[in-house]
């Protein structure tokens, strides 16, 4: 019995330790930390101007008339100011501040309000859109207090985590929560590895930091998944990523990314089963550019990239990331399976902002315009440039109103470069979903539809409208 008491004691007293050792991990207060990176956080104010022509007559041409073209260079221009909200943080004494291209892009005047009172000026060092990271320089002789970086690939799930930020333009708040998990991909931009966390982010806390219990930057807040705010589920671009790119600007004034020369697709289980590969991994090379570092060197279509540069590529996913952060010129050992077993090929990388295949994907395909007979509008899907440019969230869809008759039902209600989000209470992605339900409501006794719509002020707003 005495034995079995020893025994109790000493399990309980180890519970103990282990209970303990728990709750100093959880921060009983972060306002220390918080006191200390604040001044380190800025809030970014832009300016950017949007021109539009006007349509001269007092009358509209008809769809497709040839009369469109040869008059519309009597418009008058007509320009007028948009503004936009972000963050941003401090990384050198000198005012070097890191924030997300988007936040800056096309911006006539940046304006950073430090410490929340004391307002600069600054310039643009330089912009990656690839990554969406920006770098400006403040335009005085001030010092000011720095934020390091800390080691990305050492943040863990359910590591606590700080943003700090200016969400809706209110400055300074402080928002607190875990890592969610690692390694997102959320098809916003090419090189995608994003942090995921449930610390609340909102627009405007777009470029601001992600902070870890030491007060390092462990990642630049830049997305979020929900139209009207935070729903728990925010993504940032991990600080061991950004840095590299960071540096470049800084450096160069643009970024010089690896470049292989290859179109590459997943490995599924069935073209893992015919090459006789144990399991789907690697990268499978679709095509090969010409002359290109890969052509040079011998890869071939058909090839299964499995590592490179002594780094396993598990998903085709990971490929893109590792060889954009590889410094160009150097040669680099590839591991490929071709006919059923391993190979070498020793690739010198070339660089992908001066590459071919760079130069072609970077040439910006117009939105095609579609016409909505029935309410005698045009409109184009919403682009991801639009999304940056009117600082909406990221999961926004809908259809942009580029044009509307005299004759619309909507003339009176809606203006040009308004967004429909939704007819009828369904979701529009596209034209054809919106001339569906037009149909319907048409063909309904009713005969009214109930838009929602975000206006040029990008403001949210229900509209019912008569239809004729």
């Amino acid at each position: 019995m005495i034995k079995i008491k020893k025994i109790f004691i000493i399990f309980v007293f180890f519970l103990g330790l282990q209970s303990k050792s728990i709750s100093q991990n959880t921060p009983g207060s972060f306002a220390d930390l918080a006191e200390k990176l604040m001044p380190s956080v800025v809030n970014i104010s832009t300016t950017t101007v949007i021109t539009t022509q006007s349509n001269p007559f007092p009358f509209e041409f008809p769809p497709g008339s040839p009369f469109e073209d040869m008059f519309k260079e009597f418009g008058t221009p007509q320009e007028r100011q948009s503004s936009a909200l972000g963050s941003g943080f401090i990384i050198d004494e000198e005012g070097i501040v890191v924030t997300n291209n988007h936040v800056i892009q096309d911006a006539k005047d940046i304006i950073i309000r430090v410490n929340g009172n004391k307002e600069y000026n600054a310039k643009v060092l330089g912009a990656d859109p690839l990554s969406d990271i920006a770098v400006l320089k403040l335009e005085t002789d001030d010092k000011f207090i720095p934020v390091k970086f800390g080691n990305s690939d050492k943040a863990r799930i359910g590591d606590w985590v700080i943003a700090i930020g200016n969400p809706f333009g209110l400055g300074g708040t402080v928002t607190s929560g875990i890592i969610s998990a690692r390694n997102r991909s959320i098809g916003l931009s090419r090189y995608e590895d994003y942090i995921q966390t449930d610390a609340s982010i909102n627009q405007g806390n777009s470029g601001g930091p992600l902070f870890d219990m030491n007060g390092d930057v462990i990642g630049i807040n830049t997305a979020i998944l929900g139209r009207n705010g935070s729903i728990g589920i925010g993504f940032s671009i991990p600080s061991n990523s950004a840095k590299i790119v960071i540096d470049q600007l800084i450096e160069f004034g643009e970024t010089k990314r690896g470049w292989l020369g290859v179109r590459i697709q997943d490995v599924t289980k069935e073209i893992a089963d015919i090459e006789k590969l144990d399991k789907p991994r690697g990268a499978l090379v679709a095509s090969v550019a010409e002359n290109s570092p890969s052509d040079k060197a011998g890869v071939k279509a058909g090839d299964i990239i499995l590592e490179f540069n002594g780094e396993k590529i598990d998903e085709m996913k990971q490929l893109p990331i590792i060889v954009a952060r590889t410094e160009v010129g150097k040669k680099v050992e590839v591991k490929i399976w071709r006919n059923k077993k391993e190979i070498i090929k020793i690739i010198t990388l070339g660089r992908l902002e001066t590459s071919e295949d760079f130069k072609i994907a970077e040439k910006k395909e117009e939105p095609k315009e579609i016409e909505i007979k029935e309410l005698k509008i045009k409109v184009r899907e919403i682009t991801k440039e639009d999304i940056k440019l009117r600082n909406l969230p990221n999961q926004t869809s809908g259809l942009v109103i580029t044009k509307i008759e005299t004759r619309s039902p909507l003339a009176n209600s809606i203006e040009v470069n308004s967004i429909i989000l939704e007819a009828q209470k369904k979701k529009i992605r596209k034209a054809n979903d919106l001339t569906q339900i037009v149909k319907q409501v048409l063909n309904s006794n009713q005969k009214t539809i109930l838009l929602v719509i975000y206006n040029s002020q990008n403001q949210r707003r229900y509209i019912g409208v008569k239809l004729d």
